[in-house]
């Protein structure tokens, strides 16, 4: 009897210790640092933007040190599921596709994306008006995904990251650039010859290309830190910060419905 006791308290002992949410006391944010105004790269290496103030915020919420580390696009969820960082805030859609490799959590930004041509391109963006017109887009995101499935009969160019696009957009090599529109107006528009562009063509939105909006992602057994995170967001929305941030980016309400 005493060792059926005995063994029964190690099981709720140990059932109780499973069900205990871990202590995030430090949360290592990846980055990309090439996104204005959501993320960008300074001169001297240190990391800005939108993305960043709000990680920052989120992680003064819940009482924990910020890390944040840069990572290029391509790697960003495959170094997430490797450990070398804890979450990813780098202004990442809610796609199906996916959140079956990792979990958001609910959305903390949602912007509609378009095209940014120079003025005078004309371009006729019906499914058979791009016809080997060359339209840039950053290479894995939901803009290459949507192009490759809406526009089948357009050279799509790939890039690793928006500059390199927008370089070849300035050059001629590329007649667009896809992404979303705070980001074109901040790294086309609002840069230095801005006043040649402009942003053409639909605004799209459509759940099924570019999700339920921005989420951070994070590992799948990480539901603990999905959970405080997503008290965090609230938290920052209820008491304002959150609106004091989006003011210093964005001239409209940057997190939608």
């Amino acid at each position: 009897m005493k060792k059926w006791l005995v063994a029964a308290t190690i099981a709720v002992t140990a059932l109780s210790g499973v069900a205990q949410a871990k202590e995030w006391k430090t949360v290592r944010f990846g980055i990309e640092g090439a996104y204005p105004p959501f993320n960008k790269t300074e001169a001297d290496g240190t990391l800005s933007g939108f993305d960043v103030d709000i990680a920052n915020a989120l992680c003064k919420e819940m009482d924990a040190k910020c890390v944040l580390v840069a990572q290029d696009w391509d790697g960003m969820i495959p170094s997430l599921l490797a450990r070398k960082f804890d979450g990813i805030i780098a202004a990442m859609s809610i796609t199906p596709e996916r959140q079956k490799r990792v979990d958001f959590t609910h959305k903390y930004a949602q912007i509609p994306s378009t095209f940014v041509a120079k003025k005078g391109a004309n371009l006729d963006f019906s499914k058979a008006g791009l016809n080997g017109v060359k339209i840039g887009v950053q290479r894995a995101t939901t803009h290459d995904k949507y192009i490759s499935d809406n526009y089948k009969t357009a050279e799509i160019v790939r890039y690793g990251s928006f500059d390199e696009a927008y370089l070849d957009l300035a050059n001629g090599r590329v007649s667009a650039v896809m992404g979303e529109a705070s980001s074109l107006e901040e790294g086309v528009l609002n840069a230095k010859g801005g006043d040649q562009y402009e942003l053409v063509g639909p605004s799209l939105t459509d759940a099924k290309w570019f999700g339920e909006g921005m989420g951070i992602a994070t590992r799948k057994q990480d539901k603990d830190l999905t959970e405080q995170l997503n008290k965090a967001i609230d938290s920052i929305r209820e008491k304002g910060i959150y609106q004091q941030i989006a003011k210093k980016y964005f001239d409209y309400d940057v997190y939608g419905d």
